[in-house]
């Protein structure tokens, strides 16, 4: 393949990786979310990104105590969004395994974001298993962090 068709096939497929979702709210004083707001409100852009660092797994069992129940039993929780790959691929890999989680979206949930940001959250998906937090997804790193419990 000629180097200049591959390098715009590149582009053309970064650019949905680049879109920017809003909050608004709408006449009736319910938030909205989406990738373009109505031209006649105000708007606020988030800035919660995906994280996209090495996945880190840390023993956060210290500073979980007293902070959150979540993820020191059976299950799992993961700090989201719906428009995050890496939330998805993390949430097909829990389904495809019958893994219990709970999916906590922090552009829809405003104690849910507190939450995130409370645990160091930069970036999702945020997992919290069994008192050890993940940042990113992989599934080797997850499966090796179970294999630890």
């Amino acid at each position: 393949m000629c180097p200049r068709r591959l390098l715009a096939l590149m582009l053309v497929a970064a650019l949905p990786a680049v879109a920017q979702v809003y909050k608004w709210t709408d006449s009736k004083g319910r938030t909205q979310y989406g990738d373009k707001p109505p031209d006649d409100v105000k708007t606020q852009e988030l800035r919660i990104p995906s994280y996209d660092g090495p996945v880190e797994v840390r023993d956060w069992a210290g500073v979980l105590h007293g902070k959150t129940t979540a993820g020191a039993g059976a299950g799992v929780t993961m700090y989201s969004t719906s428009w995050c790959g890496y939330c998805k691929r993390a949430r097909d890999y829990f389904t495809a395994k019958g893994i219990r989680f709970t999916e906590i979206d922090v552009e829809k949930s405003t104690e849910g974001n507190r939450r995130f940001k409370e645990l160091g959250g930069k970036g999702v998906p945020l997992i919290l298993a069994g008192g050890k937090v993940m940042r990113g997804f992989s599934v080797e790193r997850f499966e090796a962090m179970q294999r630890k419990r």
